[in-house]
């Protein structure tokens, strides 16, 4: 299915979900999930509830792969340093374009990019955030290019996938205010904005937002390599601010509900005969976040 039919398609979808005969036995599901499942959530030290509690009132965490002492993170680190020289620096054909991603064959060259995501400790915080069990949807390896473009990410915008969405990003070079840092605009505020937009989903462009807040009020995540900030992008305004110094490299892990408000939103960063070459590598709890759509899956 090519792009412009996946977008039909999927328009199509959220208008049906929108009828109320749909969407409040969906509301009503998704409450009784959160009911029945809150018995069976990971325990947290402090630290991670401390992560999970600023989710929720401020919508991002900002913290360093050193702070999180991820067990596999040495070896992460080590793939994406051999990663980095491997992604062009400049775009071919589209000039509107401003993010080269590696590519599918690119990270299973190096799959401790992928499995970093799937570390136990993050998936029991995404857990937590959500309140439901969990939905690991990959790994984004990217260089955000210096250039003026203004769309799509660059643009402000609230995710929709689902109520909730978690979101790790990792800076692999130094990242001040020049450098293209991810911004937001803390919970309370994103929802008065919200209200007075009448914003449903789609993308804004700064001066619109500005008739209601003041830049003053924008939150740039800015901070040294190794610099991790942990989004709730379902709950705020957020971009990537345009580059103007140099390239900004990371990576991004992207997470929801194994019940996304709209699953059809939601798609993974590998192909599945990708997936299934690695899943020996996963735990029984790693295949489960990963083959979520699935009622059985490859052992």
């Amino acid at each position: 299915m090519n792009r412009l039919a996946t977008q039909v398609r999927n328009q199509i979808l959220k208008n049906l979900y929108e009828i109320s005969l749909i969407k409040t036995p969906a509301e009503c599901a998704y409450q009784a999930s959160l009911a029945k499942h809150m018995s069976h959530l990971p325990i947290l030290s402090s630290t991670d509830r401390a992560i999970v509690e600023t989710l929720n009132t401020e919508g991002v965490f900002i913290t360093s792969l050193e702070e999180l002492s991820i067990p596999s993170t040495p070896e992460t680190l080590q793939a994406a340093k051999n990663l980095m020289p491997k992604i062009p620096r400049v775009l071919s054909g589209d000039e509107n374009e401003f993010v080269i991603h590696a590519t599918s064959e690119q990270i299973m060259e190096y799959p401790e990019i992928f499995l970093w995501g799937l570390e136990e400790r993050l998936l029991n915080i995404a857990e937590n955030y959500f309140g439901l069990p969990v939905a690991y949807h990959g790994a984004y390896f990217r260089r955000d290019l210096v250039n003026k473009i203004e769309r799509k990410s660059r643009l402000w915008h609230i995710d929709k996938e689902d109520r909730k969405l978690f979101k790790i990003i990792i800076y692999l070079n130094d990242i001040n205010d020049d450098g293209g840092p991810f911004q937001y605009v803390p919970k309370e505020i994103t929802s008065k904005i919200a209200h007075s937009l009448g914003y449903r989903y789609g993308y804004i462009r700064d001066e619109s937002i500005q008739r209601f807040v003041s830049p003053s009020n924008y939150k740039s995540c800015i901070g040294p390599s190794g610099t991790v900030v942990i989004a709730g992008t379902g709950s705020v305004f957020h971009r990537g601010k345009v580059p103007v110094a140099d390239d900004r490299l990371t990576i991004f892990f992207d997470y929801t509900s194994r019940q996304p408000r709209f699953p059809f939103y939601c798609k993974s960063s590998l192909p599945m005969e990708d997936l299934h070459s690695l899943s020996p590598m996963f735990s029984e709890q790693q295949k489960q976040c990963v083959f979520w759509r699935q009622q059985s899956y490859q052992q």
